[in-house]
């Protein structure tokens, strides 16, 4: 299974603005299996999916 490690957020920014990410989680275990990044200048929304972050801008996403 893939989780996404809180230290990431140390090194994740807005691949859109740069801007700094809020995270929202909404499954956690002892890692953050599910949940969302939002950009805190653009607002942008990021999905965490089974642990892995997509950070593809909302037009390049399937």
């Amino acid at each position: 299974m893939n989780v996404m490690k809180r230290e990431l957020m140390e090194i994740l920014a807005c691949p859109v603005c740069k801007g700094d990410l809020e995270l929202e989680v909404t499954i956690e275990g002892d890692e953050i299996e599910a949940g969302y990044l939002r950009c805190l200048v653009c607002g942008i929304t990021y999905p965490i999916e089974d642990g892995i972050p997509n950070m593809l801008p909302p037009e390049l996403r399937a």
